[in-house]
């Protein structure tokens, strides 16, 4: 489990969650989100929220759904101001116990091979980690001010280009 991953802990136990399901309904504090926001490489996260509703799936796995909400602060690719982004990511994850505990070819079937299920660990989920992933994954990596649009310097020297020096070659009489 990398680092970051284990930044936020929220473990959910199989056997915990009963056959109706769990709601959970997460903020993340300060520490974690100054943490995060270090991991993350971004100046700072004001905001990360989750919402999560789990449920079970089959005899022993769990069905994840639900959203992950933050509020990043990053620096403009243009004019390295700082700028506000809003991360919402939605969540639809499966998980059933790893290969090693059933075999790979009946759960491809159970799920279809297009979206293959998350291995559960030791019985568990961690939706902490879950939350980060997404958070991470909605990061804005070239993130804009509104309104702010790139514009290349502009060069009036006609010697001072890529090409200039082949110009210069067709230019010249052949021998």
């Amino acid at each position: 489990m990398s680092k970051s991953m284990q930044i936020w802990r929220v473990p959910v136990r199989f056997e915990d969650v009963p056959e109706a399901g769990l709601r959970f309904d997460l903020a993340a504090d300060a520490a974690v989100k100054t943490e995060l926001a270090r991991a993350a490489a971004i100046p700072a996260l004001p905001r990360l929220e989750a919402h999560f509703d789990v449920r079970r799936h089959g005899h022993d796995g769990l069905h994840v759904t639900g959203n992950v909400s933050a509020t990043v602060r990053q620096t403009c690719v243009v004019t390295l101001e700082p700028v506000e982004n809003e991360v919402e990511e939605g969540v639809d994850l499966t998980f059933v116990p790893g290969p090693e505990d059933v075999g790979a070819h009946a759960r491809e079937e159970e799920v279809g091979p297009y979206n293959p299920p998350e291995p559960l660990v030791n019985g568990t989920i961690d939706l902490g980690a879950i939350a980060i992933e997404f958070l991470i994954l909605g990061i804005d990596p070239y993130p804009r001010k509104p309104g702010a649009v790139f514009s290349p310097p502009v060069n009036d020297d006609a010697s001072d280009h890529p090409f200039a020096a082949l110009a210069a070659l067709k230019k010249s009489p052949e021998p």
